[in-house]
């Protein structure tokens, strides 16, 4: 099984930054696509951003110019890096991975849809 573990969230003024970290733990041979969402008190969980293997990005609008998402594939690691925050960035944000391939024994088994527990980031004005 892979199980997801985020940190780094927290209470920040408004225009200060946090970097939020998620990771990937079991007996992991790969992981494709590894993202971050977030879901704000009465609102529907949504994307933030996305990182592929080879470091492909893609963003939200809102996350554009202000998050940076990056991966560490050797400590199967997914980093949110989050500059100029505004309060409607509050949110519990969530780690997902869309698909990892880990193994029990000696046998390969594929996990899709993969999330975490979440971190809770509070940006008060």
């Amino acid at each position: 099984q892979v199980q997801l573990v985020e940190s780094g969230g927290g209470l920040v003024q408004a225009g200060g930054s946090l970097r939020l970290s998620c990771v990937a733990s079991g007996r992991i041979a790969s992981i494709d696509n590894m993202a971050w969402y977030r879901q704000a008190p009465g609102k529907p969980r949504e994307f933030v951003a996305e990182v592929s293997p080879d470091a492909n990005a893609k963003y939200a609008e809102s996350a554009k110019g202000r998050f940076t998402i990056s991966r560490d594939n050797a400590m199967n690691t997914v980093y949110l890096q989050m500059n100029s925050l505004k309060p409607e960035d509050t949110a519990v944000y969530y780690c997902n991975v869309d698909r990892a391939l880990y193994l029990v024994a000696t046998s390969t088994f594929s996990g899709e849809d993969i999330w975490g527990q979440g971190t809770q980031v509070t940006v008060s004005s």
